[in-house]
């Protein structure tokens, strides 16, 4: 098919997606999804795996701007109360599920390797679904921002958390010894590379916007920053979200008159999230969720469990606002990206260590492709519920 004939449907019936949400009164990235599960593999199959691999620049970009959205929103101002907390609750949610599903499954499977990988991705959150829900109620508040940090960070700590659980689930399969310094040298660089280089990035677009008065070239320069980013980030294989976080941190922190500017970049999300989602929507597999078995209900279950407790804790300890004690897990349990890039690396990874270690592989792309979905579903709908119980939405808002 004609690649503008394809995105135009995608777009249109995105649009429709969205207003049947409104209807039935579910955030909209839950109808864009349903689409995409429609026009995907699991439906007419008209975005196949080529189609969406030919549309994989929407999916960077999306993520880009995901990052900088996230970003934008996280003023030290604001931060000043929340920092820690948002901090303390990251490494407790992503530790509590990570310990939740490593010690279930290793019960049910007796199986120490496969109980490491499981957790690991376990302890993995996709930020888009929550952050495109926050938008789309303009919601803002104590939980909200909080929601916004964890998030974002959420990603260092996955990564870390895999890459050490990796490394030891490889003693496992093999005589391989273990090391601290290969384990987590390498997770640590791109966090480090990631937070920097975006930094870095936000300085000099700093100076660049203090030159411009239109506000047209502003947006421009600023889009022109983020895809630079993205090119730059896929090159030295630093953290596509967190560069551009950093990038949206520091243009937000250094001067108040740069959130105007990036208000008009909130204006080129809608379509470019539409997009992502119903992309998303393309890659799922319905057809696995009968497959899950004991393992797959495990780690489904054992994932809300460790990220609502987590979060609950990791609240407490740090004296959060009740709000977010209360609600901040219900908005932690989508997830998609970060998960689905993991689980192949495992794959990718455990093959080469024999027939365990590739059974450890193909188990894990099954089973996140089949929760994947249900995840995409659940999580946006929790987000949706955490904030309007918090009373962190506009009123003009809550009919949608």
């Amino acid at each position: 098919m004609d690649p503008f004939l394809l995105i135009g449907i995608i777009i249109v019936l995105g649009f429709l997606g969205a207003r049947l949400s409104d209807f039935i009164r579910i955030p909209w990235v839950v109808g864009y999804i349903i689409i995409g599960v429609i026009l995907g593999y699991s439906g007419f199959n008209l975005i196949n795996p080529p189609t969406v691999a030919k549309l994989e620049i929407v999916n960077t970009f999306a993520l880009a701007l995901i990052g900088f959205t996230i970003g934008g929103a996280l003023e030290v101002r604001e931060l000043k109360e929340l920092g820690k907390s948002i901090t303390i609750i990251t490494i407790f949610e992503a530790l509590a599920a990570f310990l939740l599903v490593s010690i279930s499954l290793l019960l049910i499977t007796k199986n120490m390797a496969l109980a490491l990988i499981f957790g690991a991705l376990a302890s993995a959150t996709a930020p888009a679904a929550t952050v495109d829900v926050l938008w789309q109620y303009r919601s803002r508040g104590p939980l909200t921002t909080t929601l916004f940090g964890v998030v974002g960070l959420d990603d260092a700590a996955a990564l870390i958390i895999y890459a050490f659980a990796s490394s030891l689930a490889k003693v496992f399969v093999s005589s391989q010894e273990f090391s601290f310094v290969a384990a987590l040298g390498k997770p640590l660089a791109e966090i480090g590379g990631s937070l920097l280089f975006g930094a870095l990035a936000g300085l000099i677009l700093n100076y660049v916007l203090k030159k411009m008065k239109d506000e047209g070239q502003m947006l421009i320069i600023i889009l022109g920053t983020i895809i630079l980013c993205c090119g730059l980030s896929n090159l030295y294989n630093l953290s596509l979200i967190l560069t551009n976080m950093a990038l949206g941190f520091t243009l937000i922190n250094l001067s108040r008159d740069n959130k105007n500017a990036l208000e008009k970049v909130a204006g080129v999300n809608p379509p470019i999230f539409l997009m992502f989602f119903i992309l998303v929507g393309a890659r799922l597999r319905i057809e696995l969720l009968p497959k899950l078995g004991l393992i797959g209900v495990t780690y489904l279950v054992m994932r809300v469990v460790g990220k609502t407790s987590g979060s609950y804790w990791g609240a407490i300890i740090s004296k959060a606002p009740e709000t977010v004690r209360k609600y901040l897990g219900l908005g932690l349990l989508s997830q998609a990206g970060v998960a689905i890039g993991l689980a192949i690396d495992a794959s990718h990874t455990f093959r080469h260590y024999g027939t365990e270690g590739a059974y450890i592989g193909i188990l894990a792309i099954n089973v996140i492709a089949a929760t994947t979905f249900v995840y995409q579903i659940l999580g946006p709908t929790c987000t949706k519920i955490a904030i309007i119980k918090a009373g962190e939405v506009p009123e003009e808002y809550l009919e949608k």
